[in-house]
């Protein structure tokens, strides 16, 4: 499938999903920027992530940002070619794993460790 249409079923899938979290969770959600990439670019593996990786959140968490002379703004970023390998070309399994990858970043903006991930089944 051609990234355009990944691209389009990622962000529909998120904006649903954003629908139903939680009325408290929902602004901060809507509000934090989310990036649909094809695949990591250089910089991020050279940060030692592997190469198939689907989502990374970057930036400081909610609440926490510390006062810097050039923060970098929190971000989801998905990569939505190594999502739809992960998916094996299925376009419900590819929706179900950009909506999990989505909420497992966003519980890394809002503070959540691996374990408070796993507690909330987003591991």
């Amino acid at each position: 499938m051609k990234l355009p249409r990944l691209i389009e079923i990622a962000a529909d899938t998120v904006a649903a999903c954003q629908r139903k979290l939680p009325v408290p969770i929902r602004p901060l959600a809507e509000a934090l920027p989310v990036h649909y990439e094809a695949l990591p670019a250089e910089d991020v593996l050279a940060e030692g992530f592997e190469p198939d990786i689907l989502g990374l959140f970057t930036g400081d968490p909610h609440g926490t940002a510390e006062e810097r002379s050039n923060p970098s703004p929190p971000q989801i970023l998905l990569y939505l070619e190594n999502i739809y390998d992960y998916a094996e070309d299925d376009r419900e399994i590819f929706r179900e794993e950009v909506r999990l990858t989505y909420l497992h970043e966003l519980g890394h903006y809002l503070g959540w460790d691996e374990e408070e991930l796993e507690a909330r089944g987003l591991d």
